[in-house]
């Protein structure tokens, strides 16, 4: 039996944070505003995975009202989204991804970024990826927040 899930997730742009991407901490003048790392790659994952698996969504797990989240790093929150699939005797077999941002470019950071995620699911990097895109100066997502999607198929 195979199922899908999809997830987004959206977070402003702002000064005096880090912006973190798929676990990598990208030199940026802005990060993103969150109650975590603001991680919005991982967190798309999160919900993806937590939608095959029927188990509602990344805030239902991981509310952002606990201070035990305050500022944690999303691939600890994967990892823990990753082990409650796992309880359902469910594979991930891949991951498919889309950040949609203006800059920074994250070429550079791509391949560290996919070797994080696949550690954190613990599969194969070559089942996992991450395509970018601008806004193309249409609405604030790419100049003022970065979003990202993931859509991830599983097995049982």
């Amino acid at each position: 039996m195979f199922r899908t899930g999809i997830g987004y997730d959206i977070h402003r742009l702002v000064p005096g944070r880090k912006l973190v991407l798929a676990g990598v901490e990208i030199p940026s003048a802005k990060g993103l505003s969150a109650h975590s790392d603001g991680d919005v790659l991982a967190h798309a994952i999160c919900d993806a995975l937590l939608g095959a698996a029927g188990l509602a969504d990344i805030g239902t797990h991981f509310p952002n009202r606990d201070s035990r989240y305050k500022g944690i790093s999303s691939l600890k929150l994967l990892k823990q989204v990753k082990a409650k699939i796992d309880r359902l005797g469910l594979k991930i077999r891949n991951v498919d991804s889309a950040l949609i941002m203006d800059r920074p470019k994250i070429q550079p950071y791509r391949l560290e970024m996919l070797k994080n995620l696949s550690s954190a699911l613990d599969i194969k990097t070559d089942a996992v990826n991450i395509k970018a895109t601008t806004s193309e100066g249409v609405g604030q997502v790419g100049s003022k927040a970065i979003a990202a999607y993931a859509v991830v198929l599983v097995e049982k």
